[in-house]
């Protein structure tokens, strides 16, 4: 008979360390079967390697850098550098920046609006692509595939903006692709924005695909870079990730029934590469899907190349600000909070400032950023303990944070 042997806090450390380096797409769940498979003479519980994953810092979204991204076009006052495989990459200063200086404005690459505004998109009320509220412009114009058999109640604020919709509307059309509208009646039952957020860029992708070979390689580049987490734990034993997941691949590649199916294929002539076909349908990938939007989407729910690359800090130096809300409210501008100096690193906060540091640095954990460090929040963690008040009870942080991770909400 075997003997189990429980090992230290330090040698489990470096054995997830290592699995980790190795396999850093990996969730907790895998990163666990891994471990014991590995060392199958050590006693270890699936709770005990999680603890020990976040207290080190080890759990952490992986991201890659964008072949070709050409930053100048948005601006020429930043500049991309990859720090190391736990950061990852983040955005540095060129130049000095003076405080309240408009660092760059940027388009959305896919947009999935707060649910209000979505509302208004799917009833006429606002423009299909960029989200503007509509008025009484005669300017706007009805998607072209609308008709009294098949109505489609989308609408554009201008013909430019029903031509740039084109990149993603006729795949999530409710006249051209009907296979697509349960799986956005389930975004929109469940306000599951990451989902929606997918479904947009899932449609940007293969039309891309199907339509200029160069522009898909280049949409293609920019979502595998995106920094992603394994999303197994959140996604494990649950019916509706499941459902999500049927609905999707019959969203985009097998409908349900006849009449879906040819509608889709009129969208969709060209075969789809295996690799491409198993980066987006396969259930993993459809979860790898999912924590990408979740952990890139502006909190307004546009996903953005260059705002991608942005990291976090409690003490953020650059705001996002959506300032044309007249002609266009999907348009982010990014403005320098106080002076930045070159080489300096530019950051936003993913949490509200405002939180005590034990709220923040959960609220971090949640998402795999493992234990906030920074200057502000190593201060006031001394500053609680020098006044006896401590931070929360872990167990129960534990379980809120399991609650509030839900279905990778925004």
């Amino acid at each position: 008979m075997s003997r189990t042997v429980t090992p230290t806090e330090e040698v489990l450390k470096n054995a997830l360390l290592t699995l980790k380096e190795e396999n850093p797409t990996l969730g907790i769940p895998k990163v666990h079967a891994l471990l014991i498979s590995t060392h199958p003479d050590w006693a270890v519980s699936e709770k005990r390697t999680r603890k020990v994953l976040q207290s080190a810092g080890l759990v952490y979204p992986s991201s890659g850098l964008i072949e070709g991204l050409d930053v100048a076009k948005y601006t020429p006052k930043v500049e991309v550098r990859f720090f190391n495989k736990t950061k990852g990459k983040g955005l540095v200063a060129k130049e000095p920046i003076a405080e309240g200086e408009t660092i760059w404005k940027e388009d959305p690459f896919a947009l999935a609006p707060e649910w209000n505004l979505y509302d208004l998109q799917t009833s006429g009320h606002a423009c299909g692509h960029c989200s503007t509220p509509l008025t009484t412009s005669p300017l706007i114009v009805p998607c072209g595939a609308s008709s009294s058999a098949t109505p489609c109640p989308v609408r554009f604020c201008s013909r430019l903006c029903l031509a740039r919709g084109a990149r993603a509307h006729p795949l999530l059309c409710a006249s051209r692709n009907p296979a697509a509208a349960p799986l956005l009646h389930l975004a929109r039952r469940h306000e599951w924005m990451a989902l929606h957020a997918l479904a947009q860029c899932t449609a940007r992708v293969l039309l891309a695909y199907n339509q200029d070979g160069r522009a898909f390689e280049e949409d293609w580049r920019v979502v595998r870079a995106l920094a992603q987490l394994g999303m197994e734990e959140r996604a494990r034993g649950g019916a509706l990730w499941k459902k999500a997941h049927k609905l999707y691949v019959q969203a985009f590649q097998e409908p349900a029934t006849d009449v879906e199916r040819k509608r889709l294929a009129k969208l969709l002539k060209k075969p789809l590469r295996q690799d491409v076909a198993d980066a987006l349908f396969d259930y993993d990938a459809f979860l790898r899907g999912l924590g990408r939007m979740s952990l890139n989407l502006e909190a307004h729910g546009g996903l953005y190349v260059l705002h991608s690359h942005l990291n976090h800090s409690c003490t953020p130096n650059v705001s996002v600000r959506h300032l044309d809300q007249r002609s266009a409210l999907s348009r982010i501008t990014l403005l320098a909070l106080r002076p930045i100096a070159s080489g300096e690193e530019l950051c936003i906060t993913y949490v509200n400032p405002n939180l005590p540091v034990d709220q923040r640095r959960r609220q971090l954990m949640e998402w795999g950023f493992g234990k906030c460090m920074c200057e502000r929040c190593v201060k006031e963690e001394g500053e609680r303990k020098e006044s006896g008040e401590g931070e929360a009870d872990p167990e129960r942080a534990d379980l809120e944070a399991e609650l509030k991770a839900g279905l990778g909400v925004m």
